[in-house]
């Protein structure tokens, strides 16, 4: 946990070290404009001052996005979860599109990502996905994404070109070390072994690597089929676990267990966090801070940001 507090730290103090270099050159390329007498130097300089100003603005921007990120596990790595809701393989596919977009997310961040487990679905698209959401601050970031997501579109999967309604669940919580007491019972947990399906090598389709762990006292429900090794792969689901137990009890402590569990349980109409319509017209549309973009396509290229931004700056007015 040393390196990732250190980087957590550094995502910090860089961007305003990087800042403070570039004010500094500002200053010195403003004292030298004030001074030149060709004109095509003095225009041609402005350029270049608006263009280093620019890049504060946006060092600036950043800054105070992590002045936003202050809870406990806010820095951390996180766990996040995709379930396709009902709707067969209109569901399946939008869950795909969502694991697309988180993806994007990540790599226009620096994350980086790594796939715990997956179920396709029959015809198209995924059923559910877990990721571990590897960088500085992945929680703090994308813990705004918990809830049900809408998509309304012309499915491609309809031949009478009908409009459709899908739904798709997420899930998110924060990586969590050993430091953190979380008491799992060992009799509590039931642990089965299945073989792993997709890709994966000739080792891993043929045995029974993959682990599935129910906690049966919460109910919770975690599985990791992608290393090689049963024992990695148990020991990748007790952590995805142990992170989960701790929002569950955390949950029960604020007595608030539905506001982030019951409404995920039922992927339908009127528990959606944001919905995404491709048809009649383009618009993603956050319903609890009301913040929206016409471009559809960007939002699903991973163009998060401004969703992320708008649900902290909330969220720091109602705890203000």
């Amino acid at each position: 946990m040393v390196i990732s507090e250190a980087n957590a730290l550094r995502a910090v103090v860089e961007p305003f070290d990087r800042m403070a270099e570039k004010l500094d050159d500002c200053e010195v390329m403003g004292e030298l404009l004030e001074m030149e007498e060709d004109e095509a130097q003095v225009m041609q300089g402005q350029k270049d001052l608006v263009a280093q100003m620019t890049e504060v603005e946006k060092l600036f921007e950043e800054m105070e996005l992590k002045s936003l990120l202050g809870e406990k596990f806010d820095s951390n790595n996180c766990y996040l979860t995709i379930n396709a809701g009902a709707g067969g393989t209109e569901s399946c596919d939008w869950a795909s599109m969502l694991y697309r977009q988180y993806h994007r997310f990540a790599e226009r961040e620096g994350f980086k990502v790594q796939i715990l487990d997956t179920q396709d679905g029959e015809e198209a698209g995924i059923k559910s996905i877990s990721m571990l959401i590897e960088g500085a601050y992945a929680y703090g970031l994308l813990k705004s994404e918990r809830g049900v997501h809408r998509l309304v579109r012309i499915s491609p999967f309809d031949s009478a070109g009908r409009r459709h309604t899908s739904f798709t669940a997420v899930d998110v919580v924060a990586e969590v070390d050993q430091s953190v007491d979380v008491e799992i019972v060992e009799s509590d947990l039931r642990i089965d072994t299945y073989r792993a399906s997709g890709a994966g090598g000739q080792h891993v389709n043929t045995t029974d690597s993959a682990v599935r762990i129910t906690h049966n006292p919460s109910g919770i429900v975690v599985q990791c089929q992608m290393e090689r090794s049963q024992h990695s792969n148990r020991d990748k689901a007790m952590k995805m676990l142990q992170a989960k137990l701790y929002e569950w009890e955390l949950d029960k402590k604020r007595k608030e267990v539905e506001k982030f569990y019951d409404p995920k349980g039922a992927i339908a109409w009127g528990s959606q966090i944001r919905s995404y319509v491709l048809q009649p017209y383009t618009m993603v549309k956050d319903h609890r801070t009301n913040h929206e973009n016409g471009n559809a396509q960007s939002v699903l290229d991973g163009e998060l940001m401004p969703y992320i931004e708008s649900y902290l700056k909330q969220k720091r007015g109602e705890e203000s």
